[in-house]
């Protein structure tokens, strides 16, 4: 299962970078460890900026915050468990990145894949406002969209 694949968990952890102090992401949201959201998803002791948690708590949330993304997109894109795995992880990467209903706004991108035009579904995640906030892992991601391997 892709939510256990030591790449991708690696690729997420680079992606996220870690925090093990609270913090207020750019969108005014309260964050810790690998970009978990202390607003929709409570942490124990975890209210202000500047609470801080161990790096294994870190993980356990990571842990947990994937799981959780992986069954939204169970739910909203059912067959995205068709695709290989590196693909399978440039979706949870992005569920896990913006939530589940951003990311079905990514209609064009979606629908290229459900197809297997893997091509064009890179051209269209470049093509968002996403990918300018992201950057280099947009570029990223969306490579290894085009290529099915790992980044």
């Amino acid at each position: 299962m892709i939510e256990q694949n030591e790449q991708f968990l690696q690729q997420l952890k680079r992606h996220e970078g870690c925090s093990l102090e609270a913090y207020l992401c750019p969108s005014g949201v309260l964050t810790i460890g690998y970009g978990h959201n202390c607003e929709a998803r409570p942490v124990e002791g975890v209210r202000q900026v500047g609470d801080v948690i161990n790096r294994a708590r870190a993980m356990a949330l990571l842990v947990d915050d994937v799981v959780e993304a992986a069954r939204g997109l169970d739910v909203a894109v059912p067959w995205w468990r068709e695709m290989d795995e590196a693909r399978q992880g440039v979706l949870l990467n992005m569920a896990f990145n913006m939530g589940i209903p951003r990311l079905m706004g990514f209609k064009k991108a979606l629908g290229a894949m459900s197809i297997g035009d893997y091509a064009r579904a890179g051209t269209e995640m470049l093509d968002s406002k996403w990918a300018v906030q992201v950057k280099w892992r947009s570029a990223e991601l969306a490579r290894q969209m085009v290529l099915g391997e790992w980044e």
